[in-house]
């Protein structure tokens, strides 16, 4: 039950945190486009890790940076829209799990790529 309760709260977390970073006016996070795409709280709600990505690659150390810089904005924001004992501090990390299954994607295709080719020159 109690892991049941942890998701719940990750995914207000995640949905509270996507509409506060939409209101940010720092440039380095309104100039490119964020998504949180995973919230990771720990049970003691002390912490909370925060996945983003950000669509221009060039762009997410800076956006990182300035995400990193309005902690202490967004955590105040999350405490007054959830009623949590502890709100938890937010860790951003850059998640490039989205990358990571484009290039796996782009491989798997170069496999099947020859073999058709292959199949193609048979016939």
């Amino acid at each position: 039950m109690a892991a049941n309760r942890l998701g719940r709260i990750n995914d207000e977390l995640q949905r509270e945190l996507s509409a506060a970073i939409r209101t940010l006016k720092d440039p380095r996070v309104q100039n490119c486009m964020i998504s949180v795409t995973a919230v990771r709280a720990t049970p003691d709600l002390r912490y909370a890790k925060i996945y983003i990505s950000v669509l221009e690659k060039e762009k997410a150390k800076d956006a990182i940076k300035g995400l990193r810089s309005a902690g202490g904005f967004l955590r105040r924001t999350v405490g007054e829209s959830m009623l949590l004992r502890y709100t938890p501090e937010l860790v951003f990390e850059e998640d490039d799990s989205i990358a990571y299954g484009a290039h796996m994607s782009a491989l798997i295709d170069a496999l099947n790529r020859p073999k058709e080719e292959d199949d193609a020159d048979r016939t």
